[in-house]
């Protein structure tokens, strides 16, 4: 079972930060333009665009949908965890 919650973190970790990469790319909007941009908007807006129809913009300029999509997916890890333990 450690194995398997280990490679669950990982990937649980590895979204997280790309979350955090794509964000942070979007102050700067030309980096988006390129491969990685692009790549990391292919496997990143799927899961923020439900937030963002949920939550709109602070003031229309101050986007909080990414924070609450990290906080969500904490929660989702921890589920995923206890799942783990009941089934291994």
């Amino acid at each position: 079972m450690y194995e398997v919650a280990t490679i669950v973190h990982y990937l649980f970790q590895i979204y997280f930060y790309m979350i955090i990469v794509y964000v942070l790319m979007s102050w700067l909007p030309n980096l988006r333009e390129n491969f990685i941009g692009e790549l990391l908007a292919k496997l990143v807006e799927p899961y923020l665009s439900p937030f963002r129809r949920f939550i709109p913009p602070i003031m229309g300029m101050l986007d909080i949908s990414p924070i609450i999509a990290l906080f969500v997916l904490q929660f989702a890890e921890q589920g995923v965890y206890a799942i783990l333990r009941l089934f291994l």
